[in-house]
């Protein structure tokens, strides 16, 4: 199929909420029917796979909602997830396993694949990741993350492919079906690209895909949880705020507990001094068990929760 260009994708972003159910409708009705009903929604317990799995069933009950159990969700949202879905599966190592074999997931899942490469590979591949393509261009190590190649332990983009792809991957083989996914392209960079490539329904790639969310955006997902008032896992609290500006009052973010993909962005308290508030055994865990700890120290960024002045009860 030819490419979406930005500006179509923009105009569908921009579709009111009622007009984007339908379209998404319209794209899992053709997945549907292409492959015969043998699909599966990827459900993964947060708010946006909450949402998709309730289009889906609304059209397809008997299409199933399969859940990895990483052991790295927040506690509320795997609680939630395997109440709901209709088939649980595991991958075959832990994530602390995947520290010790792979390296930690920082700074970035790109950042981290060049700065592995460059460690690991080859003579041409190191002067890639060092001086981009073409040189002093883009592909290579951030110069703000170039010290990290020099750092007493190894980072690694590869615990999403061990801990959820590789699962998911060896449940379609297994069981024949094709995967409704609720991504979206305004999440990264990368399913930005796979967005303007693909569309929604990717017939054509080389792991066939669906994505019907893809041209949604976070104040959809809200707007749609607000509006059929579904349940969604207790971890977010609130759907707060005026139309075309909600946010949620708890987690805004759930994916895994101690990924530290991004964690610099982060305002404080950051995702770690916020576990130390509210997930206080998952905390210690973290930080101290699986050494994250140690790597929040080497690059500067603090995980001990500091109280602001709003945490001050304030005595009569």
């Amino acid at each position: 199929m030819s490419r979406i260009t930005p500006q179509v994708l923009k105009q569908r972003q921009d579709l009111p909420l009622e007009l984007k159910v339908v379209r998404t409708k319209q794209k899992i009705r053709d997945w549907y029917e292409h492959w015969q009903g043998d699909v599966y929604v990827s459900f993964l317990g947060g708010k946006d796979s909450t949402v998709l799995v309730d289009i889906v069933k609304e059209m397809y009950p008997e299409v199933p909602a399969v859940f990895c159990d990483t052991g790295l969700e927040y506690p509320e949202v795997r609680e939630f997830a395997i109440e709901n879905a209709d088939e649980v599966i595991k991958p075959n190592m832990n994530f602390k396993q995947v520290i010790e074999e792979y390296g930690y997931p920082f700074p970035s899942k790109e950042q981290a694949l060049y700065i592995r490469q460059y460690r690991h590979s080859t003579e041409k591949m190191r002067k890639l990741r060092w001086e981009g393509y073409p040189p002093n261009g883009r592909f290579c190590i951030a110069k703000r993350w170039r010290y990290l190649v020099d750092a007493p332990f190894e980072f690694s983009e590869q615990c999403c492919d061990v801990m959820k792809k590789r699962p998911f991957h060896r449940y379609e083989k297994e069981s024949g079906l094709k995967p409704i996914i609720a991504t979206m392209a305004d999440e990264s960079r990368l399913r930005f690209q796979e967005y303007i490539q693909h569309g929604c329904n990717s017939f054509d790639a080389k792991r066939v895909k669906s994505t019907p969310l893809g041209f949604w955006t976070e104040n959809d997902v809200l707007g749609y949880l607000r509006e059929t008032g579904i349940e969604y896992a207790g971890c977010y609290g609130e759907i707060v705020g005026e139309e075309g500006n909600l946010h949620v009052t708890g987690t805004k973010r759930t994916g895994c507990m101690f990924c530290m993909f991004g964690v610099y962005n982060d305002m404080e308290p950051n995702r770690f001094q916020r576990m130390q508030r509210e997930y206080p055994k998952q905390y210690d865990y973290c930080i101290n068990n699986l050494g994250i700890g140690k790597v929040l120290d080497y690059v500067g960024i603090p995980y001990v929760y500091r109280p602001t002045i709003f945490d001050v009860e304030v005595s009569e």
